[in-house]
C-alpha cells in the first residue's frame, strides 16, 4: 500500500515537473501594446501614439496571413489611426461601408474622380500607373480627406488571386497603381535587406508595412516622410530581432552552362 501511494505520489511530482517545463518554454508575451513575444518587443519603436493620416487605409488580409509570425499587418494597424483590416481573399460590395460608399458614389455620378487607388503591379490585362505620376495628376482634384488606399496582404501567388477576385468590383471606383519594381531583376532577402524579412519574388516587392510607408510618403502631405520614417523604423527593428535568430547561410556560387552539364552527366553516371 505505501509503496502504490509513494508511486503516486512520484507520478505527481514528474507530472508537476512536465507542466512547470511547459510553462518556461511558453514565450512570455509583451502586454504593454505590441501583443509580441517579449523578447522581441516593438513597443520602444512604435509611435507613442498612433498616427493620424488623411489617408485612409484598407488592407484586404488573406486568412493565412493570421498564423504567420513575420506578418506586419497586426504592426501597421498599432502605428496607424485610419487603418482597417478585412481578412478574406476579395473585396466584394457589403466588404466595407467605406468602400461600398466609394462604389455608390461612382455609380451615382461616372464623371465623379476616383478618389481611392489600389496597390499592385499591373499586367497587360489591367495596367497600373505609377503612384508619383498617379498623384501629380489626380490629388490637384480630389479632397485629400476622403482618399483611400486599399492594400492586398499575403504572399505573392495569394495577392494576385485576391486583386483578381476583387478587380470586377474595385475597377467601379479605384485606380490601379504601383511603387517602382522590376520583374526582371530578383528580388531582396533578410539577407541582403535590413528591410526585408521573407524572401521577395523580384525586385521592388515589398512587405505590406513597407507599401504602406512608400504610398503615404506620397499621398500624405506635408507630413508624408516623417509618417515613412516612423513605419520603416519598426520594419528595421521587426527584420533586425528576425536576423538575430538566423543561421549564416553562404550564397550558392553560380554555375555557367558548362558546370551545370558537368555535374548533370555526373550525377547520370552514378546512376
Amino acid at each position: 500500500m505505501e509503496a502504490a501511494e509513494e508511486h503516486d505520489e512520484q507520478l505527481t511530482h514528474f507530472e508537476f515537473e512536465q507542466e512547470e517545463t511547459k510553462l518556461k518554454k511558453t514565450r512570455e508575451m509583451c502586454s504593454n501594446g505590441c501583443d509580441r513575444p517579449a523578447n522581441v518587443c516593438l513597443c520602444g519603436v512604435l509611435p507613442t501614439q498612433p498616427i493620424l493620416t488623411s489617408t485612409k487605409i484598407v488592407i484586404l488580409h488573406h486568412p493565412h496571413e493570421l498564423r504567420h509570425k513575420l506578418a506586419t499587418v497586426p504592426i501597421l494597424t498599432k502605428c496607424l489611426i485610419n487603418c482597417q483590416t478585412i481578412i478574406g481573399r476579395r473585396l466584394r460590395f457589403g466588404s466595407s461601408t467605406l468602400l461600398d460608399s466609394l462604389h455608390n458614389a461612382s455609380i451615382n455620378d461616372s464623371t465623379r474622380p476616383y478618389h481611392a487607388v489600389f496597390l499592385f503591379p499591373g499586367t497587360a490585362s489591367s495596367p497600373s500607373v505609377e503612384l508619383n505620376q498617379w498623384a501629380s495628376s489626380n490629388m490637384g482634384r480630389i479632397n485629400i480627406n476622403s482618399l483611400v488606399l486599399i492594400v492586398f496582404d499575403g504572399t505573392w501567388k495569394h495577392a494576385k488571386e485576391m486583386v483578381g477576385a476583387s478587380y470586377t468590383f474595385l475597377s467601379k471606383f479605384a485606380s490601379q497603381v504601383c511603387l517602382d519594381y522590376d520583374a526582371g531583376v530578383d528580388g531582396e532577402s533578410i539577407y541582403n535587406s535590413e528591410l526585408v524579412l521573407r524572401k521577395e519574388p523580384f525586385g521592388g516587392c515589398m512587405s505590406t508595412i513597407e507599401a504602406v510607408a512608400r504610398s503615404l510618403r506620397v499621398l500624405e502631405k506635408p507630413n508624408g516622410i516623417e509618417i515613412e520614417n516612423a513605419l520603416i523604423s519598426v520594419l528595421r527593428t521587426m527584420v533586425q530581432f528576425q536576423a538575430c535568430h538566423l543561421k549564416t547561410v553562404k550564397p550558392r556560387p553560380k554555375l555557367s552552362k558548362k558546370g551545370k552539364e558537368a555535374i548533370k552527366s555526373l550525377k547520370l553516371s552514378d546512376e
